[in-house]
This record gives C-alpha cells, sequence and structure tokens, in this order.
C-alpha cells in the first residue's frame, strides 16, 4: 500500500472519531509515514519546526498522544529512557539492540494472529482484563553490536 492510501486511511480514522484534521496534525502524521527511523518527539520537532513556524514542542506531545490513543501510533522505549515513535497502519514488530538501542520493524505476515492469541491467553488467564492493545518487542543485539563487541 502506498503512503497516500495510508494517509488517508489515517485520516479517515480521525474523522470518525471526530478529530478536528488541522495543518499540524496532518503534517506531523505525514512525517510518522514517511520516515521509519522511529523518532522521538524532539526528532519530530526539529525536522518540521523550519517549515511550520507556528508548530509548538507541545502541539507535537499531544499529537502523538492523540495518534496513540486512536491506535495509529505506537509507542517504543528509548535506550535512554525516553520513547520513540512508530507509525503502525501495517501492524509489525520490533527487533530493539540493547546495546545501541536501533529498533528494527519486523513485518511477519501472521502478526494480527499472533496478537490476538496473547489477547486471547490474557484474558482467559484473568478473566476480568479486557485487552485493548499490545506491543510485541523482541530485544538482543544488532550486527554491528555484535561485530564491535566481539572485536574488544
Amino acid at each position: 500500500m502506498n503512503s497516500e492510501n495510508v494517509y488517508d486511511q489515517s485520516i479517515a480514522i480521525l474523522k470518525k472519531n471526530k478529530v478536528r484534521i488541522t495543518p499540524q496534525r496532518q503534517i506531523i502524521l505525514k512525517y510518522l509515514i514517511n520516515h521509519h527511523n522511529h523518532p522521538s518527539v524532539e526528532t519530530i520537532y526539529e525536522a518540521l519546526a523550519n517549515d511550520f513556524s507556528n508548530l509548538s514542542m507541545a502541539t507535537v506531545y499531544n499529537t502523538l498522544r492523540l495518534l496513540e490513543d486512536l491506535n495509529i501510533i505506537i509507542q517504543l522505549p528509548n535506550k535512554d529512557g525516553g520513547v520513540r515513535f512508530d507509525f503502525f497502519g501495517e501492524p509489525h514488530f520490533h527487533a530493539i539492540c540493547e546495546n545501541c538501542g536501533k529498533i528494527t520493524d519486523i513485518k511477519y505476515p501472521k502478526y494480527s494472529q499472533l496478537d490476538q492469541e496473547l489477547r486471547d491467553i490474557t484474558s482467559q488467564q484473568d478473566p476480568g482484563f479486557k485487552p485493548t492493545k499490545s506491543k510485541i518487542e523482541v530485544y538482543g543485539l544488532c550486527k554491528d553490536c555484535q561485530a564491535k563487541l566481539n572485536h574488544k
């Protein structure tokens, strides 16, 4: 699916939830769709602020929170304790390097089935708990860090 279709689908989710489509929300959404760098709030702000003088850090934070609440994006842990964000239009899981913090998207055709199985198991083992969303992350060492650590 091309990025324009993905953008249109995301805008439709916002409209369905009666969210006002502001220029700031549009540019932040487009940035997340077109950049696969798992950016922090600061990275998004710095990338867009020069072209959009009326963009504030608070607007970026608030927009990201809104997009996350609507399951359009997800939060990922950052090595320094902060968070990074990822567009989640095509569900996938993440491989995260424990050494450098690099995050790689891992596409898996059965992701939705696996995600549902995890939710079902959770509901079965804790009948009072109603899962609403989940994230799947696999931790280890990336190829570059393995090479660096083996040279020491």
